[in-house]
């Protein structure tokens, strides 16, 4: 890794940390609110999920803090323990932001379809891209042919990309749970900007990852560049 990456890669790191670090606090502040209608996460899910017209899809709770997440493979919104029994404003944004993907899943929203598909592909670059990064690098910086470089941008471009794409979808997802929420009186008018806010730092956290993802690749892209004139 050069100095200047290293240097990008820190600045970011620090940045991810931060918006981290007001995500929980936001979500713990909203845990305390308890929602007026008075339903638990897993209750807040179910309604969506039947008022949108799914009855294929089961709510169920998995270990973790902010662990929760839709899993398209066997049709299960997942929720933390907090979120699947809380009463809270904090659980039932993130309830209906899950069941923001169910909706999509089953509407074959295009964006969520186009990055299930990159999923394989992404499992497998992600396990090569920093050992090919690090050796092309290192060959480059040295005056050798840099084709090993190019092919770790090659594998880092798809990471790269599937960051971008995540975005739409975890927005679309946070813009659906949100109007519903908003439409069914789920959250009263004091509730709904506590929701909406703790959704936006939710998504902010995707959008420093993508930037981040963006600024590195860029990086790499002007060491082969560099690399390539002087061979």
């Amino acid at each position: 890794m050069t100095p200047g990456i290293l240097i990008v890669s820190l600045i970011f790191l620090g940045i991810s940390m931060l918006v981290s670090m007001v995500l929980k606090n936001k979500f713990k502040k909203y845990s305390k609110v308890r929602l007026s209608s008075g339903l638990t996460g897993r209750e807040v899910a179910e309604k969506m999920l039947r008022e949108n017209g799914i009855f294929d899809v089961k709510v169920v709770s998995v270990d973790g803090f902010l662990s929760d997440h839709y899993n398209p493979a066997n049709k299960t919104v997942n929720l933390s323990p907090d979120v699947y029994n809380g009463t809270s404003v904090s659980a039932a944004a993130v309830a209906a932001h899950e069941c923001g993907h169910a909706v999509q899943h089953a509407t074959a929203y295009t964006w969520l379809t186009f990055r299930s598909k990159l999923v394989p592909v992404v499992q497998i670059s992600s396990s090569l891209v920093n050992i090919i990064l690090m050796i092309g690098v290192f060959m480059a910086v040295s005056g050798n042919n840099p084709t090993v470089l190019l092919i770790g941008i090659i594998l880092m471009s798809v990471t790269v990309l599937f960051s971008l794409i995540t975005l739409p979808v975890e927005f679309d997802a946070s813009n659906r749970a949100l109007a519903w929420l908003d439409r069914t009186n789920i959250t009263n008018n004091t509730e709904y900007p506590q929701a909406k806010d703790a959704l936006k730092w939710a998504a902010t956290t995707y959008v420093v990852a993508a930037f981040a993802a963006v600024v590195t690749l860029v990086q790499y892209i002007l060491i082969y560049m560099g690399s390539r004139d002087r061979n």
